[in-house]
């Protein structure tokens, strides 16, 4: 490996590292306490869309909206808590909320580096096949995230040793997507377009990781 190489390697570390930490920030940082995690890792989430691509399908696992209340959310809430006393509810919906503009901006611009560390391995393979589709097509994406207007909780709960948490979003985005020609596939390049998604992030509460992995999203239609 020559020293160009060396190089290149050393940045895409301090990139993934860089990327790690802000998660960690956002999602997983302890408030004291630090403790021997039992289970813990937060639920898929969905998204809702007017005429506007969402993210690639993310099988495996399906959110949808809670049933059942805020009380049971709550007692979902503090049955992570018993297990991950460093768990902050508050804290934990601003790390989701730019989590989510991290993701939904890289998967747009088809930027894999942003990607890999954030997401499970099952979600990374549906957003690179995604991603692929249109390399392979030739399609380009214009994209720009206007504002999150909303995040909250709608379900969460413990399985086994991991926590899961699923988060509701709305945004606003703009969206065009074009064929090699340049015509309009998708999207409106004028328009602003409010999308509703719910996302699941998982943790397993006995690891020394503190991070939040996203494992499954879904689109409200």
């Amino acid at each position: 490996m020559n020293n160009y190489q060396f190089f290149d390697v050393v940045l895409l570390a301090l990139l993934a590292g860089f990327i790690a930490f802000r998660l960690y920030s956002v999602l997983g940082r302890r408030t004291g306490n630090e403790r021997t995690p039992d289970t813990a890792r937060p639920n898929p989430p969905t998204a809702a869309k007017e005429n506007v691509r969402t993210l690639p399908d993310r099988s495996g696992i399906s959110a949808t909206p809670p049933v059942g209340g805020t009380s049971s959310l709550s007692r979902a809430l503090l049955d992570i808590k018993l297990y991950d006393r460093g768990f902050d509810t508050e804290h934990f919906i601003s790390g989701a909320r730019g989590a989510y503009e991290m993701v939904v901006t890289a998967f747009a611009h088809g930027d894999r580096n942003v990607l890999k560390p954030l997401l499970s391995t099952e979600v990374f393979d549906a957003f690179d096949h995604a991603i692929k589709q249109r390399e392979t097509k030739k399609e380009r994406v214009e994209f720009t995230f206007l504002s999150l207007k909303s995040a909250r909780i709608t379900a969460a709960e413990m399985k086994g040793q991991t926590a899961e948490v699923t988060v509701a979003f709305n945004s606003q985005v703009m969206l065009a997507g074009y064929d090699p020609n340049g015509a309009l596939i998708e999207g409106d390049a004028k328009t602003p377009q409010d999308i509703v998604e719910y996302w699941t992030f998982a943790r397993d509460v006995r690891s020394s990781n503190p991070n939040w992995t996203l494992i499954s999203t879904t689109a409200q239609s």
